[in-house]
């Protein structure tokens, strides 16, 4: 199973939200390319990353913050947030990102989706952001009457590769990932399915890499210290 640590970008900090709400805001650093290397540094294969501004705004902002890192660390980055138009996916793929992260864009305009999917392929992911099994778009603020379960089929006709889903319930909360609908969710499909939201302890990783989920983004619980990223790595990691 791949670990993704997570680096939301606010107000051109390093942060964290609880259920992705803006109000509910903790800053980490105030230089999210250090943290970048620093993850780098400590054994990270993967970085994922959020422009947390983009996806409040509808629109991409912190490309300069994207370039830097893509400069500093030789690993892959996906990124997602405020992604919502053919332009700003393929300048961020053109600068070097390994994969863009699709959200609400996926939701309310398909044809955009299949667009990009035909034109980059497996360098598109999708986002699905719920409560429970409902799919929630607009940086997690609007909920749809839309299930995971009904737009999955959905996507692997048009061959979506990776497919994030965040239990927006869980996330920031060091609750513990949803490791039941994960794994339903994984069953399902032969998308590859990302974990996120509520990720807080070496068991929650050992249980969804028995599931054979694809992969995991650790947030908050690396930031507080409850999950040692060298550890994760060496017993969950391939």
């Amino acid at each position: 199973m791949k670990i993704f640590p997570a680096i939301d970008i606010k107000n051109k900090q390093c942060v964290r939200l609880l259920y992705g709400k803006k109000e509910n805001i903790t800053v980490y650093s105030d230089n999210p390319v250090e943290v970048a290397e620093m993850w780098e540094k400590t054994g990270a294969k993967y970085l994922h990353i959020v422009d947390l501004d983009g996806a409040f705004s509808g629109s991409f902002k912190n490309y300069d913050i994207i370039k830097e890192i893509l400069e500093k660390v030789n690993i892959p980055i996906q990124v997602g947030g405020g992604i919502r138009n053919f332009e700003t996916a393929e300048t961020l793929l053109s600068l070097g990102v390994d994969r863009i992260i699709l959200g609400t864009s996926a939701i309310e305009n398909f044809s955009l989706l299949e667009k990009l999917t035909k034109q980059f392929g497996d360098r598109i992911a999708v986002s699905l952001d719920a409560q429970g099994t409902m799919l929630c778009s607009n940086a997690w603020e609007t909920p749809t009457n839309k299930s995971i379960f009904d737009i999955i089929s959905a996507l692997e006709n048009i061959n979506v590769k990776t497919v994030i889903y965040t239990d927006i319930s869980k996330d920031g909360a060091l609750a513990g990932a949803n490791i039941e609908l994960t794994n339903k969710l994984n069953s399902v499909t032969d998308i590859n399915i990302i974990a996120s939201g509520g990720v807080s302890s070496s068991d929650d990783l050992k249980a969804l890499s028995a599931c054979n989920i694809y992969g995991a983004i650790i947030g908050k619980a690396l930031y507080e210290g409850l999950i040692n990223l060298e550890d994760c790595r060496r017993d969950v990691e391939c």
